[in-house]
């Protein structure tokens, strides 16, 4: 990788160097504790497939997707890539992530759901790593969502989700019935049972 051609301007060369260098073995880098200058926004987009773009240009090395993966953080609402000495603005189109799989083990409230997304993170859900799902307003398409990490969350993919629905049940939530899954304990709910 090539150094940043100044150190006014942010680039993926340099915001990559400085996350290998900050990356700890086996871990995340401590991102929560990193407060930089904002240097400005750089052209890379996460697509709602969760494929990463860098000036219009797919990414096409995961090792290198998975690096920036590590150095993204949430606040108010925006993304960031951040280092120790820069933060940087991306977009994303929305989730930064993809549930690609998960696995289920347990029965009924016993179950946990420890779901796998596209960059290689893993979080079993429940009450640290919710469970949401979002309807279209329009088509009632539903929008499924796991908690992955710090404000982080997956958009969980349609195979996974049907998958998911075949281990849901009907359980009172907030004085009615509601269709939804149970993991790590909670019971996360999908669609109230008369909308089945």
């Amino acid at each position: 990788m090539t150094a940043p051609q100044d150190n006014v301007t942010p680039s993926a060369e340099g915001l990559a160097a400085s996350a290998q260098k900050a990356s700890k073995k086996g871990g995340l880098p401590p991102v929560h504790l990193w407060d930089p200058p904002f240097c400005g926004d750089l052209d890379m987009r996460i697509a709602r497939d969760g494929t990463w773009f860098y000036l219009g240009t797919p990414i096409g090395r995961p090792a290198l997707v998975r690096l920036f993966s590590t150095i993204l953080k949430r606040e108010d609402g925006k993304y960031f890539l951040v280092t120790p000495v820069e933060k940087v603005g991306i977009t994303v189109e929305d989730a930064p992530f993809v549930a690609v799989d998960f696995t289920a083990r347990g029965e009924g409230e016993a179950q946990v759901l420890r779901f796998e997304t596209n960059v290689g993170d893993h979080a079993e859900a429940g009450a640290d790593h919710p469970i949401r799902v979002v309807r279209d307003p329009e088509t009632g398409e539903p929008s499924p969502y796991v908690m992955i990490r710090a404000g982080l969350e997956a958009l969980i993919d349609r195979k996974s989700f049907y998958r998911l629905v075949e281990l849901g049940v009907h359980h009172p939530h907030e004085g009615v019935s509601w269709f939804g899954l149970w993991s790590g304990g909670v019971f996360f709910p999908v669609i109230p049972s008369d909308k089945l």
